[in-house]
């Protein structure tokens, strides 16, 4: 935590999102076949999926549980991100030949080059690559941002080597931002900026509010597309916690006491914070290098 102004580290990276799901085989299948992870590790029935030794995705089994409704708070999708475009595309090639009707588009955002797809139960991944910082333009505390055109079969005509394909599951992928479904964006700006200490990137229109520490285009972001209005959640399949990581237990302490003054309730372990949006959308707060397999 930046004491100096309440704000949220600027070493702070995203972690594991864990996701409530009904059929681990089908799922678990996706997300290795289509998207070239690996298990990382097992534990209470569950799966880890990732890049080398990082985890990306927990899948945990939660078959008793029924799927969300499209108008429901929650995930809207879990952006993988990748170190250059070679890998990214790579990557969007097997998810596209795994199952192409789950592509759902792609897009030039000025920062970056986005490919979306909906994995078999229906939460949304992105897989994006960013541009360099010094490419992005601000203007009066806003990054700009767009959705261009980005044709994916001219994309891996460029971008798509040999190397690449061969060495998929070597090569680094991170989690560089998770997008949620809010119910309204006021609420979701007092939470995760005033209390959680994000600094507010971008705007769309009242529709969408893009955050970050460091000054990322966006760590995080809440839009209303599907969901306005919508309440607090039902225990439901899909999201089930979104983990952020930050530097040291000072940073940790630090948000625990911000929270305490708005008047959040969260655990607090030392080590860690649990607490959940006005959505119950669960979020954790854990120091980096720190296990959170769980």
């Amino acid at each position: 935590m930046n004491n100096s102004n309440g704000l949220l580290s600027a070493d702070l990276t995203m972690g594991t999102v864990m996701l409530k799901v009904g059929n681990m085989s089908t799922m678990s299948n996706y997300y290795q076949k289509a998207l070239g992870l690996d298990i990382v590790a097992e534990a209470d029935g569950g799966q880890y999926l990732g890049r080398g030794t990082t985890a990306l995705v927990h899948l945990q089994p939660a078959g008793s549980l029924k799927v969300p409704g499209r108008g429901e708070a929650g995930l809207f999708h879990t952006a993988l991100l990748f170190s250059n475009q070679a890998d990214l595309a790579a990557t969007v090639a097997t998810a596209a030949q795994y199952n192409p009707e789950s592509f759902a588009g792609s897009a030039d955002h000025l920062v970056s080059e986005a490919f979306y797809f909906t994995d078999p139960e229906g939460n949304g991944i992105e897989l994006y690559w960013d541009r360099p910082r010094d490419a992005w333009t601000w203007n009066k505390g806003e990054v700009e941002m767009a959705s261009l055109a980005l044709p994916p079969q001219r994309y891996l005509d460029s971008h798509l080597t040999e190397q690449s394909v061969t060495g998929q599951r070597a090569a680094a992928a991170g989690v560089g931002h998770v997008h949620l479904q809010v119910g309204d964006i006021a609420t979701a700006e007092q939470f995760y900026v005033t209390a959680l200490g994000f600094e507010k990137t971008s705007t769309f229109h009242g529709q969408a509010l893009f955050v970050s520490a460091g000054g990322y285009h966006h760590h995080m972001a809440m839009n209303v597309w599907n969901s306005r209005g919508a309440g607090p959640r039902r225990d439901t399949l899909g999201l089930g916690e979104v983990l952020i990581k930050v530097p040291g237990a000072d940073d940790v302490g630090a948000l625990g006491e911000r929270l305490a003054r708005h008047g959040i309730a969260a655990a607090h372990t030392g080590a860690e914070l649990i607490l959940a949006d006005p959505w119950k959308n669960r979020i954790r707060v854990s120091v980096e290098g720190v296990s959170t397999l769980s």
